[in-house]
């Protein structure tokens, strides 16, 4: 689990990140989850927008895709999910403890 200094630290490095991913009508699906899990695996911190025509709640959104990709939920703001997960072999951001 994150504590609240390693949150806001992650929030203050993915603020000037844009959305990779959108979650519209079909929801979280399968396919998504991998494609969000090899791009954390690089990336480590991304954002993901929910679009309007997403019928379900942010919330459960953010729920199925940390579940799903093992990542942790930064933050939902709006629209936005901020997720993290540690890369295995492409480590850049260092939490502080």
């Amino acid at each position: 689990m994150l504590t609240g200094k390693q949150k806001r630290f992650l929030r203050s490095k993915a603020h000037h990140l844009t959305p990779i991913f959108q979650v519209g009508k079909g929801g979280v699906n399968e396919n998504m989850i991998k494609q969000i899990d090899d791009v954390l695996e690089s990336r480590e911190l991304i954002k993901v927008s929910i679009l309007q025509n997403c019928d379900e709640d942010r919330n459960d959104v953010a729920q199925d895709l940390s579940k799903g990709a093992h990542a942790q939920v930064v933050q939902i703001i709006g629209n936005t999910i901020v997720l993290y997960k540690q890369s295995k072999e492409n480590k850049q951001i260092v939490l502080p403890s």
